[in-house]
Formats: structure tokens, C-alpha cells, sequence
């Protein structure tokens, strides 16, 4: 194995695209190529791939996905700069746990996402 990216389902994929650019993330793909009606998209912010995937498009493919924002899981985000991104960020978003250090020794915070996914950003010193 040599990577994951993530396939994030959304219920609305312009707020969506609008909020991860707040991070620093630019789509690199989409489905259709152009046109506003985006089902998918591939966004990118170093060696950070995630990918998001409107709940509708698998709706018939897939039914086993749930049809609902958020999820039991927690995005775990490697960065180089975590205090610079922290301040880039913690007026644009709902922080949910603010700068920390840990007691494994890395420093952290933790935002939500426009679809309640939780997202913690962490530099290992």
C-alpha cells in the first residue's frame, strides 16, 4: 500500500469546495470536467488527497452508504506549520478543540467541517 485518499460523501459540494479552500485545498479534478453541477471532485493541498462524492450519485450504485452528514470518524491531518494553519483558519471555522500540545508530544487542534466531519490538524515535533 502507498496511500489513502479519502471518498467523503456531501450533501452540498459547493460549500464544500468553498470551505476546504479555506485550508489551503484546490480541486484538481471534478466530474463533469466543467459546468456548476459537480457530483465529484478531487481536492489537493500537498500530499493531501481527499475526494468528495455528492450522496446522490451512488444512490443506486451503493445503497449501503447512509444518507447522512458527519460520521464515526476522525480525518487525522499531518502539517508542517500547525500554529500558522491555526490562525489561518480559527476565524473561518467552528474550532472545536483548540491549539494543544499532547502527551504523546504532538500539537493539535481539531475543527468541524461543513458536513460535521471532524478534522484534527497535528505537528509532531
Amino acid at each position: 500500500m502507498e496511500s489513502i485518499s479519502p471518498n467523503i460523501f456531501v450533501t452540498d459540494m459547493k460549500a464544500t469546495i468553498v470551505f476546504y479552500k479555506q485550508l489551503g485545498f484546490e480541486v484538481t479534478m471534478s466530474v463533469p470536467e466543467t459546468g456548476g453541477d459537480l457530483v465529484w471532485v478531487m481536492m489537493v493541498n500537498g500530499k493531501v488527497t481527499f475526494m468528495f462524492q455528492a450522496f446522490e450519485s451512488v444512490a443506486e450504485e451503493l445503497p449501503e452508504i447512509k444518507r447522512t452528514d458527519g460520521g464515526s470518524l476522525l480525518l487525522y491531518i499531518n502539517v508542517a506549520d500547525i500554529r500558522g494553519l491555526f490562525d489561518s483558519v480559527k476565524d473561518k471555522v467552528t474550532v472545536l478543540k483548540g491549539l494543544e500540545k499532547t502527551f504523546y508530544g504532538s500539537t493539535e487542534f481539531s475543527i468541524l467541517d461543513n458536513n460535521n466531519y471532524v478534522l484534527t490538524f497535528a505537528q509532531h515535533q
